[in-house]
């Protein structure tokens, strides 16, 4: 979120709904596993002494040389040419204010964990123990050498501008204060699709911005050098209108855009103009203010956590703006992780030796251009159908658009070529556009997706085993994001028994409910089409009778099956065969659908869906053949093109193998059947993966590597994902139950709390279709 640039109390910022997690959880993300959100992991092996002899002594000394010779070839041979520093003294920490550098430090860990994330820069976090502007200045200005970039953080004002001001002229690479460039970039880029818009000219547009901190500078700052009259832009304080002869409350910052103008309140200044942002406090703009301004008036309210006017309440004044704030919770939201981290990719990309005007500029008109353009479907899969499109709901893109990586960055690179600061210029745009593009991390796209989309659309979410700590806490996480409503199944007693010894309050949780099997008002129907189900197969109905007063498994299936309920999650205490025979007693399998297991494997920046992995021993083809049209399913309802291989130890015939003859039935099954995804086979493993090997056969009909897997065997399929997560440090989520005529997730035996939710909300999204 864009973020306020006037320090705020030294205590916790008031919030004005319930956050999304509980204290306790916020602490246990932070300090489970390992303390933190950082490592460090070689990127060379290091398994012989030849490796650590190449690594440090004597191998070393070669690049050493090379560095001291030419060093610009420290871009090549080490770390720093992708590597910026997050570095803060803490004076302004989101808005907590001034609480010190050691108490900034998970907030300078998280910003290196989104440069990561969004745009593959290797970050570290840096702070800095003062408060004394030039200390902190010749603090930094020495480490140079050591990184690509500098991103400043949570300093307040004004000695924001002069650090970045000084270290810009003392050190040779981009220095950038996101605080105040960030939310301008952004904001700049949802002002010119809102001019657009509403047909007005920028040299005309009369704009006020509401709070003189580093933000609210930096903005008319950028906006003047985008083509803003000086006049028509009236700068604002507490003390009012910062106006040519004003003493009081100045600064040269300040001072710098002090207008020719007669208002001298932000009233005076709001009546009649075209545009407002604001970047100070909740509550700043009235009705009345909001009532004077222009026909069609364009309001961005990005104070935080809570904005100066509310977009219910702007359209409950008149029904012509285009309003924008900092929340997630609304529309067109100004959020900074739009920008920092494609900025200096593009930046690290050509070696630049500076940040510049004409590169922010560039950044803005490419994002503006962004929301113009169609949205692809593994943006609109979050939106259920209803597809975002360019308007006055959508003037900025989405944070977890996949085309920011490979449009923003080069759009900055560009313009830093053509305005000289460029030290290695890009010579194939198209190459440098399908780079970037690989280098997406699908974990920061597909679960996001997933859990946007489930927001707009929450369900009622069973969580059967409610009496388990990780599973309370788990339908708590559920419920707070805004998913939907959690059910628990269990006894009060014993629920709120286990939620008081963990710490956890679910007192007042409206999105929490509690259903106690033996005690339900619905037993006798859920009996009923129990015993209706399975009285020919065996089943007495006192028998039925104890499975839905006993089994909670059972019980949470009937309410989904009978529309008490839209999706289920279990499997904590149980394994998952048994769950799975439990569900299949209650629920059958979607007409024409085969039930299978799907493990998601995130990894190195790649995405793979890995079929079957939970339920067939041993498929036949027509079995793998309609595995392989599941799982394609599958990747489409989670925004992926499917290019499906059925793998085997052999690869087109070598070496010879009778079991090998099943896996090329299963294509021509899929030839016959003449689906619409790219699929081949058989295949080996590194063979699907790598596009180089690829490229010995030529006539594969894969066109790039395969993102679905169908394995030839349960075995084989669960091997491979729990050897990946354990040995390559992948993130496996699954198996994932596909095929069943209603959403149930079974999560491992003793998942933990961040898992249970995940599959809750891939219920939720109902993945299985």
């Amino acid at each position: 979120m864009a973020k306020d640039s006037q320090p705020g109390p030294k205590n916790a910022p008031a919030r004005s709904k319930r956050p999304s997690f509980t204290e306790q959880e916020a602490l246990l993300f932070h300090s489970g596993g390992r303390p933190g959100k950082l490592e460090v992991t070689p990127t060379k092996p290091m398994a012989t002494q030849r490796d650590l002899s190449l690594a440090y002594s004597p191998g070393v000394a070669v690049p050493v040389q090379a560095i001291a010779d030419d060093p610009s070839r420290a871009f090549d041979l080490t770390t720093r040419g992708n590597m910026v520093a997050v570095i803060s003294n803490g004076t302004a920490i989101l808005g907590m204010g001034n609480l010190g550098a050691l108490a900034s430090k998970p907030v300078m860990e998280g910003k290196a964990v989104l440069f990561k994330r969004f745009a593959d820069v290797d970050s570290i976090d840096l702070e800095v123990d003062t408060e004394d502007a030039d200390a902190f200045i010749d603090s930094v200005r020495h480490l140079g050498p050591s990184f690509g970039g500098i991103n400043l953080e949570d300093i307040k004002a004004p000695e924001c501008f002069i650090i970045e001001e000084r270290l810009r002229e003392l050190m040779d690479i981009p220095v950038f204060h996101d605080d105040q460039h960030g939310t301008a970039i952004i904001a700049a880029a949802g002002l010119i699709n809102a001019l657009h818009l509403t047909g007005r000219n920028i040299r005309e547009t009369r704009l006020v911005v509401n709070g003189a901190g580093a933000a609210g500078i930096a903005c008319v700052e950028l906006l003047k050098a985008m083509g803003f009259k000086p006049d028509n832009v009236l700068l604002c304080d507490t003390k009012g209108v910062i106006h040519q002869g004003r003493e009081a409350g100045m600064n040269q910052w300040k001072s710098a855009h002090a207008a020719r103008t007669e208002a001298r309140s932000l009233a005076d200044a709001l009546n009649g103009a075209d545009a407002v942002f604001g970047l100070s406090v909740k509550g700043a703009f009235s009705a009345e203010m909001i009532r004077s301004m222009a026909d069609q008036p364009i309001i961005f309210a990005m104070a935080n956590p809570d904005p100066e006017i509310t977009p219910e309440e702007v359209h409950a004044i008149r029904d012509d703006v285009i309003i924008a704030t900092g929340r997630s919770d609304y529309p067109n939201q100004v959020n900074n992780v739009l920008g920092f981290p494609y900025i200096f990719r593009g930046a690290l990309d050509v070696r630049a030796t500076a940040i510049n005007m004409e590169m922010k500029i560039a950044a803005a008109q490419a994002l503006a251009e962004l929301a113009r353009e169609d949205v692809p479907d593994e943006v609109a899969a979050a939106y259920q159908g209803s597809r975002p499109r360019f308007g006055r709901e959508y003037i900025i893109p989405v944070p977890f658009d996949p085309r920011l990586i490979s449009t923003i960055p080069p759009a900055v690179a560009k313009a830093a070529m053509e305005t000289g600061v460029a030290r290695r210029p890009i010579v194939d745009e198209r190459a440098y556009r399908a780079q970037l593009s690989a280098r997406r991390d699908p974990v920061a796209g597909t679960l996001n997706r997933i859990f946007e989309r489930v927001r707009k659309f929450p369900k009622r979410v069973v969580f059967a085993e409610g009496e388990e700590e990780q599973v309370i806490r788990a339908a708590l996480s559920f419920a707070n994001q805004g998913l939907g409503t959690a059910i628990l199944v269990g006894r009060e007693d014993r629920i709120y028994e286990t939620a008081t010894f963990a710490g956890i309050d679910l007192e007042g949780r409206e999105n929490i409910q509690i259903n106690n099997a033996r005690l339900s008002k619905r037993n006798a129907a859920y009996t009923q089409f129990l015993y209706d189900r399975l009285q020919r197969k065996g089943y007495l109905q006192r028998d039925c009778v104890r499975l839905i007063n006993q089994d909670r498994n059972h019980f949470g299936a009937s309410m989904v099956a009978l529309g008490d309920a839209d999706a289920m999650v279990t499997g904590v205490t149980r394994n998952s065969s048994t769950v799975l025979e439990d569900v299949t007693r209650v629920i059958d399998a979607k007409p024409g659908h085969r039930v299978i297991g799907m493990s998601l494997c995130l990894t190195r920046g790649r995405a793979v869906l890995v079929a079957d992995t939970a339920i067939h021993e041993m498929p036949d083809a027509r079995e793998l053949a309609e595995i392989a049209i599941e799982a394609a399913g599958v990747a489409r309802r989670m925004g992926y093109e499917p290019r499906v291989a059925l793998l085997s130890f052999s690869t087109f015939g070598q070496p010879r193998a009778e079991r090998a003859e099943k896996i090329q039935e299963a294509v021509r099954i899929l030839d016959s059947r003449r689906v619409d995804f790219e699929y081949d086979g058989e295949m080996a493993a590194d063979v699907a993966l790598n596009r180089d090997l690829q490229a010995q056969y030529p006539f594969s009909r894969l066109k790039g590597p395969a993102n679905v897997l169908v394995m030839p065997a349960f075995h084989s399929a669960s091997i491979a994902t729990k050897m990946l997560q354990e040995l390559g440090g992948a993130t496996v989520m699954g198996p994932m139950i596909v095929g069943l005529d209603k959403p149930v997730q079974i999560v491992p035996l003793g998942a933990t709390d961040s898992d249970i939710v995940n599959m809750a909300a891939l219920a939720a999204y109902n993945i299985g279709g």
